[in-house]
């Protein structure tokens, strides 16, 4: 399956992306290394609509060791940043609350690059078992989180983040695009 029909004929529920997910091929480690843009898959999960909202850009992988989960647009629009994922996903869930996701913060967040930002990798990529196939796996470092990632195409990957306390998966599709760099 390309990556257009997957964004074109988005999923609506949870198990036609599952359906998606489990119909797509593993993913080698290796493979992931390399600056990957981000899109939300919505299905109803609670944080459908929150990276939209923050402008989240997509996840750069260096090496097995060295993944930044979290990154942004420049305010120039010239370059990108990583975020400290702690500083996003810890304390109270946005996905809450509807009315949040329709806000942008895109904004705010940019104006706190400063508080925000981490030069520190965040991450690791590893080889897990998820759904009974063993494949790339991104593991936060400070939270119970691993995105789970499956091959639509040469260059674009289907992502199910896996989160403690969830009862399911929220979705997104990375596209290689390796046009901006970390700075």
């Amino acid at each position: 399956m390309r990556v257009d029909e997957l964004l074109t004929d988005v999923p609506t529920t949870t198990a036609d992306a599952l359906a998606v997910f489990d119909g797509s091929m593993a993913v080698e480690p290796s493979s992931m290394i390399g600056t990957w843009r981000g899109a939300e898959l919505p299905t109803g999960h609670p944080m459908d609509g929150l990276l939209a909202a923050s402008g989240w850009w997509g996840k750069q992988f260096v090496d097995a060791e060295t993944v930044h989960p979290l990154l942004f647009r420049t305010r120039d629009g010239a370059a990108l940043w990583a975020m400290n994922p702690i500083l996003a996903f810890s304390g109270t869930s946005l996905g809450q609350f509807p009315a949040v996701k329709k806000l942008s913060f895109v904004r705010p967040i940019a104006a706190s690059r400063l508080a925000l930002q981490t030069r520190v990798p965040r991450a690791r990529l590893r080889t897990t078992r998820f759904r009974d196939v063993d494949t790339a796996t991104m593991q936060y470092d400070q939270l119970p989180i691993n995105d789970v990632f499956r091959r639509i195409s040469d260059d674009a990957v289907i992502g199910a983040m896996d989160m403690r306390g969830s009862e399911q998966p929220y979705f997104f599709v990375l596209r290689r695009d390796d046009s901006l760099t970390l700075r």
